[in-house]
C-alpha cells in the first residue's frame, strides 16, 4: 500500500452539528490558538471557544463550548459572507467557510422561497454557528486537512425524527434545510432515533467536506477525536468521531468479488430431452451459469439437481424461466460469493479460418483459454484436419496475442 495524502473519516452515525465537529477536531489535536485567532478575525462581538472534557453515555468526549457576549442580530447571507471575506482568513479557511455558508444560504432561500442574497439565516447567522463554521475550517487546516491532497470520507448520517422548535416555529425532523442540503449529493442517511440528530450547519459541513460517503477508508491512523453534542440522552452516545491519518491505496485484487444468488431445485419427473432447453432458458434469463447434477432420490428414483448462478437483479427472471420450462414447484435461493477473473475474447486465424477464443486474465496475462467449439469444428471441417488440432492451435495463438483486451467476468 502507498500513501496518498492526509485522510479524514467522519463518523456521523449518531448525528452531526457544528459544535460536535469542532469538538472532535479539537479532541484530535487541532490547535485552539488557530481556531481562536480565526474566529476573532471576524471582528464581531467577543466570542470564546472553551473546550472541556465531558461524558456522553459513559464515553469521554470534548465539548466545544462557544460563548458569545450578546445575542447576534439576524443576518443575511451577504452580511455573513462579507464578515468572512473581510476577516483576513487564510485562503483555504475563507474558501471553506464561504462554501459552507453559501450552501446553507442557498438552501434556506429555496426552502422559504426568497432571494439568496437577502435570506435571513437566523440560527445559522448567529455568532455561535458562524464561529462553528470558521472554527472548523481553522481546525481542519491546522490538521492538514484542507490541502489539495487531502481526502474526506463521511459515514451514513443519522438525521433523527420528530419535531424541533426553531425561529420559524415547530418543524418536522429532519428539518427541510437538512434534507435539501444532503439531497443529490449521494449522502446515505438514516433516521437514527428520536429528536434532531443533524442540524443544517452540521449537514452543510459534512456535504462540503465529503469527497465520498462510506465506511472507514484504508489509512494509517494518526489520531482520533470525539466531539460531544449538548444533550446527553440516556439511550445513546451523543457524539461525533473523526479519524485522521495518512490515506492508503488498497492493492487492487487481480480478480473481481461478486455477490450472486444460487437458484436450485430437485426434479425427477421431467422428460430428459427437455433439459438442454431448460438450461438455455436460464442463461437467456440472465444466469451466468447453469448445470445439472444427477442424484438418487427416495425409493431409488433418479433425479436431477438443476442449479443456476444469477446476479441479484436477475433472480426473478431466472426463477420464472425455471418455473415455465420445467416441472418444479419450488426453488431454493442462497447467497454465494464468487471471485471471477477478468475476461476478453480474441479472434485468431487458423490458416485462413477465423476462430474465437475466450481468455481468463490474471495480472493482465491469460492463464486460461477456451476456444469456441463451434468455430473450431467449422474450421476443422473446412481444412480437413481434426477438431483437436484446431482447438490446440487456436489456444496457442490466443496465448501469444498481446496486449490483452480488458474484459469483464461473466
Amino acid at each position: 500500500m502507498a500513501k496518498t495524502g492526509r485522510c479524514l473519516w467522519i463518523d456521523a452515525s449518531a448525528g452531526a452539528s457544528g459544535d460536535m465537529l469542532l469538538g472532535a477536531l479539537l479532541d484530535a489535536g487541532a490547535q485552539i490558538e488557530a481556531i481562536a485567532t480565526a474566529i476573532a478575525a471576524l471582528g464581531v462581538e467577543p466570542i470564546e471557544v472553551l473546550p472541556h472534557s465531558v461524558r456522553r453515555h459513559g464515553l469521554r468526549a470534548t465539548k466545544a463550548e462557544v460563548i458569545v457576549q450578546d445575542k447576534a442580530p439576524s443576518r443575511t447571507l451577504q452580511d455573513v459572507l462579507d464578515l468572512v471575506a473581510n476577516a483576513g482568513l487564510s485562503p483555504a479557511v475563507m474558501t471553506f467557510a464561504t462554501s459552507v455558508l453559501s450552501l446553507i444560504g442557498g438552501v434556506e432561500a429555496g426552502v422559504h422561497g426568497t432571494d439568496p442574497s437577502q435570506v435571513h439565516l437566523h440560527e445559522v447567522g448567529a455568532l455561535d454557528s458562524l464561529a462553528d463554521v470558521v472554527g472548523c475550517g481553522a481546525g481542519l487546516e491546522s490538521l492538514g486537512l484542507l490541502g489539495p491532497d487531502s481526502h474526506v470520507v463521511v459515514s451514513p448520517v443519522a438525521l433523527g425524527s420528530g419535531v424541533v422548535q426553531t425561529s420559524h416555529g415547530p418543524l418536522p425532523v429532519p428539518v427541510p434545510a437538512v434534507l435539501a442540503i444532503l439531497a443529490g449529493r449521494g449522502a446515505p442517511v438514516t433516521a437514527g432515533g428520536d429528536g434532531e440528530r443533524c442540524t443544517p450547519t452540521g449537514a452543510a459541513l459534512l456535504a462540503t467536506l465529503a469527497d465520498e460517503w462510506g465506511a472507514l477508508p484504508p489509512m494509517k491512523i494518526d489520531c482520533v477525536g470525539v466531539g460531544a453534542g449538548s444533550a446527553d440522552p440516556p439511550e445513546r452516545a451523543n457524539i461525533l468521531r473523526v479519524v485522521v491519518g495518512d490515506g492508503l491505496t488498497a492493492t487492487a485484487a487481480p480478480w473481481r468479488d461478486d455477490e450472486l444468488f444460487e437458484i436450485e431445485s430437485i426434479i425427477d419427473d421431467l422428460d430428459p430431452r427437455l433439459w438442454p432447453a431448460v438450461l438455455d432458458a436460464l442463461v437467456q434469463a440472465g444466469a451466468v451459469d447453469a448445470w445439472l447434477t444427477p442424484v438418487v432420490m427416495r425409493k431409488g428414483r433418479p433425479g436431477y439437481v438443476v442449479t443456476a448462478m444469477v446476479a441479484e437483479e436477475t433472480v426473478d427472471a431466472a426463477t420464472r424461466a425455471l418455473f415455465i420450462n420445467s416441472t418444479t414447484l419450488g426453488v431454493r435461493l442462497r447467497r454465494v460469493a464468487r471471485r471471477a477473473l477478468a475476461r476478453d475474447e480474441v479472434v485468431v486465424r487458423v490458416d485462413d479460418c477465423e476462430v474465437r477464443v475466450k481468455r481468463g486474465l490474471l495480472d493482465g496475462e491469460p492463464v486460461t483459454v477456451q476456444t469456441e467449439y463451434a468455430d473450431a469444428a467449422a474450421a476443422a471441417e473446412r481444412l480437413g484436419i481434426p477438431v483437436r488440432s484446431v482447438l490446440d492451435r487456436a489456444a496457442a495463438l490466443a496465448r501469444a496475442t498481446f496486449p490483452p483486451e480488458t474484459g469483464e467476468p461473466r
